[in-house]
């Protein structure tokens, strides 16, 4: 078994350093065609006065989000009975989130780890708090795209009804994997991988379990991943202000899963590129592929510029 593993392990390893710059590739070529044929609806596209209004609130609300997320970061640090101050946690946390954009993609998991570690927190406990979190939000990212198609009002038959079905089937696997059996054999083989990405040996992740079943974190997550889409639209609003509120919930359905691929898959820090492509092959029935286009690309901005105002309130008021 052991050498069978090492058979497949061979070719990956040989290919690994050039599959995110494969994933990145493929996926600004998706987008380059998708802008290429919609060109002109995007060019005909025409903010309004009560648009930017929109574009604004929709910046409020995602830095909100960052500022929410923050503080469950810090609520997991406590979870495992690591009473660091909330305010010292957030500013952590917003002043670390916007290195997501450096290349690799773990630098703000590894500035977290390292002023945890400064602060007295042993390393197993630094690294579980950057593992954990990811898994909570890839979990309610889950949830809130299925809750949002079962409260949209899509066919069975279609392409959202038939996904519903689907997203029901694993959304109930993600709530079981949640529970403390699963979720410690998954952090102990992330924490593996992690340590060696970012070149570390500091503290043991598997002396440190998950207790009880995470549900306030859980929800805490599901906060965060509810205001991102708002914040979402809100700039689809702002493109197209005739936005019938029924088509909201598919709106954050989309969202979500837009945004947990791009959580997840490698290729592009911060998971530009990914979350677009995904959101315009998600959306485009919904709303048109030029509208889906110009909301993405302002929602983009507004994500970038949210960061951006958090690591300066982190470092200002924190």
């Amino acid at each position: 078994m052991r050498q069978l593993l090492s058979t497949i392990q061979w070719p990956f390893s040989r290919i690994k350093p050039y599959l995110r710059w494969v994933i990145l590739g493929v996926t600004l070529f998706f987008l380059a065609k998708a802008v290429k044929d919609n060109w002109q609806e995007v060019a005909q596209v025409r903010i309004t006065e009560m648009g930017w209004v929109g574009l604004v609130v929709g910046l409020a609300v995602t830095v909100i989000a960052h500022l929410w997320s923050a503080w469950v970061w810090v609520r997991i640090l406590h979870s495992f009975q690591q009473p660091v101050p909330v305010g010292w946690g957030m500013s952590v946390y917003l002043k670390t989130n916007i290195a997501k954009y450096l290349p690799g993609n773990i630098w703000h998991f590894y500035g977290r780890i390292v002023a945890v570690r400064e602060a007295g927190v042993s390393g197993g406990v630094a690294v579980l708090s950057v593992l954990i979190e990811p898994v909570l939000m890839a979990a309610a990212a889950f949830l809130v795209g299925f809750t949002g198609l079962i409260l949209g009002e899509v066919s069975l038959l279609s392409f959202w009804g038939l996904g519903k079905v689907f997203l029901g089937l694993v959304a109930g696997g993600i709530l079981a994997a949640l529970h403390p059996i699963f979720l410690n054999n998954l952090i102990k083989f992330l924490g593996r991988l992690k340590k060696k990405a970012l070149g570390t040996n500091n503290g043991d992740v598997g002396v440190f379990e998950v207790k009880h079943y995470p549900l306030g974190l859980l929800l805490g997550e599901g906060g965060f991943v509810l205001l991102r889409g708002l914040g979402f639209v809100l700039a689809v609003w702002a493109i197209f202000p005739g936005l019938d509120i029924a088509k909201v919930p598919v709106l954050l359905a989309g969202f979500s899963l837009a945004w947990l691929l791009g959580l997840v898959v490698p290729g592009a820090p911060g998971g530009i590129g990914i979350f677009e492509a995904t959101a315009v092959v998600l959306l485009s029935g919904i709303l048109g592929s030029g509208t889906i286009l110009s909301a993405v690309a302002f929602y983009r901005l507004i994500s970038v510029l949210a960061e951006s105002l958090g690591w300066a309130l982190a470092i200002i008021l924190l």
